[in-house]
């Protein structure tokens, strides 16, 4: 099932989220709902804050861009109770977007290359290093699971930028 997505100005997308004790069949079905979510919304990463759980979850799904413009569809990724274990020193800017803050893409300079540990679905915790832009795609997804956007990445002239942006995507997404 398709989830309703947070967006920026939900309270929800600045918390933490909290550790998951257990795989059960309601964080099973989750993932699978946001799985929905992900794909209906053409993202290749979704935050259990997203859809309004506050919860150390994320998916992904990232393509692989090939020179001659072809692309090959990625593969779902489950990260359960993710931690960063190491960064590089080395950092590379990239175009982001977030479906929480639908309608702007900025550059975002992250480190090149990450290591994270997780758990997957089936309980199996990994630890892998991403580089290059699925590198990015990681950070961003941990990010939001910390209660960080983002813009909140961006430097403090370009983050001035936005503000009126960010005060139109507020109004409208608002419960209020």
């Amino acid at each position: 099932m398709k989830l309703p997505l947070a967006y920026y100005g939900d309270s929800v997308l600045r918390k933490k989220g909290s550790q998951i004790a257990e795989i059960n069949d309601t964080i099973k079905q989750l993932v699978q709902d946001m799985i929905e979510t992900m794909e209906a919304n053409d993202g290749c990463g979704l935050a259990a804050p997203q859809v309004h759980q506050s919860l150390s979850l994320f998916i992904t799904c990232i393509p692989q861009y090939l020179e001659n413009d072809q692309v090959i569809p990625g593969q779902v990724r489950v990260f359960i109770n993710p931690k960063i274990l190491s960064y590089s020193q080395e950092v590379w800017a990239c175009q982001e977007a977030c479906l929480s803050i639908p309608g702007m893409r900025e550059t975002v300079s992250r480190p090149l290359k990450v290591t994270i540990q997780a758990t997957d679905l089936n309980g199996h915790t990994f630890t892998e290093e991403f580089a290059g832009f699925d590198a990015h795609v990681i950070m961003h997804e941990n990010d939001h699971v910390n209660g960080v956007l983002y813009i909140d990445r961006l430097p403090s002239k370009r983050k001035k930028g936005i503000e009126k942006f960010l005060r139109e995507i507020k109004k409208k997404y608002s419960k209020n």
